[in-house]
């Protein structure tokens, strides 16, 4: 996950490097008379890296314009939170000094996506992004057992 402006600028210049590298070195398969099969084969592995790539400067562009995802019994709460921060224009640096910490316990807990956080430390993040959360309680579908 893209965490910063740095980051983001970062994984741009290496997406835009990266297919001009795989453009180059399909030609050269081709020209070393690969097969289709071959050639698909030997590149399969850069188009994946290369759409994983794409898919975080996407995601990130995405925060950028305030979209996000539903949560589900909070998953994805950790990243939903490193995701509002992008949001709200707040740096790592500036959300610490708004939560009275170092910067490195703001970098500590986006890179372990605040994995084992307290809620009282989720509200205080959520307090100092100016960020309500809302929840929608919906029961379990029909078909499904409650224990």
């Amino acid at each position: 996950m893209i965490r910063n402006e740095a980051e983001y600028r970062i994984a741009r210049v290496r997406l835009k490097a990266e297919y001009e590298r795989m453009k180059t070195y399909e030609a050269e398969l081709v020209a070393k008379g690969l097969g289709a099969e071959e050639v698909k084969r030997l590149m399969d592995p850069l188009r994946s890296f290369h759409e994983q790539l794409a898919e975080e400067v996407d995601g990130y562009e995405r925060l950028l314009r305030g979209e996000f995802w539903e949560l589900v019994n909070f998953d994805g709460l950790g990243r939903l939170l490193i995701a509002l921060r992008i949001a709200a224009g707040v740096t790592q640096r500036e959300l610490a000094q708004r939560l009275g910490v170092h910067e490195s316990q703001v970098s500590r807990d986006e890179r372990n996506e605040y994995h084992g956080a307290t809620m009282e430390r989720v509200r205080r993040v959520l307090d100092a992004l100016h960020v309500q959360l809302r929840s929608v309680v919906a029961g379990r579908d029909a078909g499904q057992s409650a224990g």
